[in-house]
């Protein structure tokens, strides 16, 4: 793989010489404050437990939990970058959002925070499953409508460890990503918009080398970013179609698809087939089986297929805590760009 790179730049060249980025003053701002809008929700209500799906490691600089409760969001709309900030008041959850895509998010801040979910027809067919929902009974399933943004860090997360994955997405779009619009893109820790799918599709293979990412992944994410505007429609489809259409992408597979639309779409029965962990979590939780696989992850999820709830169910397992104790050594770190 080594051997397809091309060679570095000189050393006296930057990351940025490579592919051209907007510099922080060409991002437009707005003139006044933010804009701003308020949503209540109905019943019991956990923010950080809806949102946190959609950060990819503690350092993701396109979004940030502070400790005012607030979390901001770094992102690509399609009306340009925005940023978007959300807290809980009360008994309402105010946005405040900058940037071109300012009035994009705030149109869609509902469904964000989960109003288009409909927790309550869900019913627990398994007691640790009854009581992570007692226990946790504010989980929402977010739906963001944007699919390259869960799309392109789903694909870095194939066959690497999360910790692998998380390096490459936080180098990416920190190399080559737009400073956030508003309070978000300045100061020591500034957030980034990550790149505008022509800026994917320029980075040059040493760049991922450097970032730690593979020809494979780098390639799947290539052929995406030329599918851009065909795989941001699937946002507006229902979750199977969308799965079907990601899934003509070459790379892209059922784990890479359920990923996806559980964020983009909030679907609630896209569990993911084909993980390392999943299938050993689900079957140790509800059958005492720490050597399930998918097949038998499905068989206890089926009495929630009826009424479309197997993501949510499992999403309720993982929350329980209730894991297998580990038997192996964790998977070896590694990182290509030492190579």
């Amino acid at each position: 793989m080594a051997g397809r790179f091309a060679p570095r730049p000189p050393s006296h060249a930057t990351v940025r010489d490579a592919v051209p980025v907007p510099r922080s003053g060409s991002v437009p701002r707005q003139a006044a404050g933010p804009r701003t809008r308020t949503w209540v929700p109905e019943g019991p209500y956990d923010l950080g437990l809806v949102l946190g799906v959609l950060r990819r490691g503690g350092g993701d600089p396109t979004f940030r939990a502070t400790r005012d409760g607030s979390v901001w969001r770094a992102t690509r709309t399609p009306a340009g970058p925005g940023t978007l900030r959300v807290y809980a008041c009360g008994g309402e959850v105010r946005g405040e959002a900058w940037g071109p895509g300012a009035e994009w998010l705030l149109d869609r801040l509902p469904e964000l925070l989960g109003a288009a979910d409909e927790p309550d027809v869900f019913e627990p067919r398994h007691r640790l499953v009854a009581l992570a929902r007692h226990r946790r009974p504010g989980l929402r399933l977010t739906r963001t409508g944007l699919v390259l943004e869960s799309l392109i860090p789903s694909v870095l997360e194939q066959k690497v460890t999360a910790d692998e994955a998380y390096r490459a997405w936080r180098r990416l779009v920190s190399w080559f990503g737009e400073p956030a619009p508003g309070p978000a893109g300045t100061g020591e820790r500034p957030m980034w918009v990550m790149p505008a799918p022509r800026t994917w599709a320029l980075i040059p293979s040493w760049e991922w080398h450097r970032a730690g990412v593979d020809d494979k992944r780098a390639s799947t994410i290539l052929r995406a970013v030329r599918l851009a505007a065909r795989l941001e429609q699937t946002a507006g489809m229902p979750p199977a179609e969308a799965r079907a259409r990601l899934e003509v992408v070459p790379g892209v597979g059922p784990w890479t698809s359920a990923e996806v639309v559980q964020r983009s779409h909030g679907a609630p029965d896209a569990v993911t087939t084909g993980d390392l962990h999943l299938p050993r979590i689900v079957g140790w939780a509800l059958a005492g089986n720490r050597d399930a696989d998918d097949a038998e992850m499905l068989r206890l999820l089926e009495p929630y297929a009826p009424e479309g709830q197997r993501h949510r169910a499992a999403r309720y397992v993982l929350l329980s805590g209730n894991t297998p104790a580990r038997r192996h050594p964790k998977m070896r770190r590694t990182d290509i760009a030492r190579w």
